[in-house]
């Protein structure tokens, strides 16, 4: 490693949280979404400049030819609510699968499957088996839960159920609830069953929605068509971590969370080849896309385990390979490995000093302050993230989850 790598990731690390923070009262958190999902308002930064229009009119902001990546993740209802004898609540919060590992394989399982999970109000459930009715077509059938063993701040459980052809997802439809962020400070309601979830969600495994995603429509798909705008999918399944506050003074002692991706050879080859530069949808996709880029450099530079991205190592790798280089190898690698899904992990951290590989812009939320979205926010736009967000706050936009929207251009893009 060069002794300016190193001197940059050192300054990196060093960032002190403290200093990626605003006044965000209480009443400016959106603790519903609107009515329309395209009516949100739109935030758009470019070339330094910021104004605003409503989101149904983005495809008005972005050139043609451009390729839009969206994250089809869909939210499970991972919240379990269990109920003692004795009247306890019990909270189990599924977070990935162990037991069979692979999302796919869990969702489908049959009788039994195994999580890491977060469990509230544990002290109350210190030994035995928690059982939770359920009903279908009118026959009563129970959900139970065992603790396997403790984990790294979450614990094994093994849920089993007594309806022989029901897999785990139908039964989480059964008895799980949306979980919806807690800083919204109130129950899931049903409506949050259809809007937190984005109209394009696919595959199952998220506990947190890709909430950039949330105010698109078919109406908006439709006029992005018409003007020659692109579209591509992908996924990565967000973890409970996205809500991980930063405890840490330094960015350099917080741990990034670990989150799951899965995209196709077809996706990767159609994204390389984008004719007119890439969007995100998403800080879930920017992850993804750029997790992806360094993958691929593994990949060429023979390090081993190509399929997982540590924390810093984005900040260490040879960064001397196009973006299409790195995505041919990925799909070199599934060629000669005989996947037809590029199954991997990340635990990238997006702060000031990443060099970005594969987006030019962002369509995303507004997030919450001294948190790892604001950091990634920062790296793209740098400093004038806090003339964005004070933008925000004088012209009313609602924030966070069920809030409203922004197109921010990478600040290399600004024209002096």
């Amino acid at each position: 490693m060069e002794i300016n790598t190193e001197n940059k990731i050192l300054e990196t690390q060093q960032i002190e949280i403290a200093n990626f923070t605003y006044d965000l009262p209480d009443h400016r958190i959106a603790k519903h979404p609107l009515q329309n999902r395209d009516l949100s308002k739109l935030l758009i930064y470019r070339n330094g400049e910021i104004s605003e229009s409503v989101f149904n009119q983005l495809p008005n902001e972005i050139e043609s030819g451009t390729k839009m990546v969206y994250n089809n993740t869909k939210v499970i209802q991972a919240r379990l609510i269990f109920h003692k004898e004795t009247g306890a609540r019990v909270e189990i919060f599924c977070l990935e699968p162990l037991n069979p590992a692979d999302y796919n394989l869990a969702f489908q399982a049959t009788q039994k499957s195994t999580w890491k999970c977060i469990v509230g109000n544990s002290k109350k459930w210190k030994s035995g088996v928690l059982s939770m009715p359920f009903f279908v077509d009118d026959m009563e059938y129970q959900l139970q839960a065992e603790r396997v063993q403790l984990l790294d701040g979450a614990q094994e459980i093994q849920f089993s159920w007594n309806h022989d052809e029901l897999s785990f997802s139908e039964v989480l439809e059964q008895t799980g609830k949306i979980p919806i962020p807690p800083y919204l400070n109130r129950d899931t309601e049903e409506g949050d069953l259809i809007r937190y979830q984005t109209v394009y969600s696919k595959y199952e495994g998220s506990v947190a929605a890709p909430t950039a995603g949330l105010h698109f429509t078919d109406k908006v798909f439709a006029e992005m068509d018409t003007k020659g705008i692109e579209r591509e999918e992908l996924t990565l399944h967000v973890g409970a971590g996205t809500f991980k506050p930063v405890k840490s003074e330094q960015i350099g002692d917080h741990e990034m969370h670990t989150e799951h991706i899965q995209v196709t050879a077809e996706s990767l080859r159609s994204i390389a080849t984008a004719k007119n530069g890439v969007i995100a949808v998403g800080t879930t996709s920017v992850r993804t896309l750029e997790s992806l880029y360094w993958m691929g450099v593994k990949i060429l530079d023979k390090a081993e385990d190509p399929k997982l991205l540590k924390q810093w190592e984005a900040y260490q790798l040879p960064k001397n390979y196009t973006v299409k280089e790195s995505f041919q190898a990925i799909c070199s690698y599934m060629d000669e490995n005989e996947i037809s899904l590029f199954n991997a992990a990340t635990q990238i951290i997006i702060a000031p000093g990443y060099d970005f590989k594969v987006i030019k812009g962002l369509v995303t939320n507004f997030h919450q302050p001294q948190s790892t979205l604001l950091l990634l926010i920062s790296a793209l736009v740098g400093e004038d993230w806090r003339k964005i967000y004070q933008y925000a706050m004088d012209n009313e936009f609602r924030f966070l989850s069920y809030g409203d929207s922004s197109l921010l251009m990478k600040r290399e893009m600004i024209v002096e």
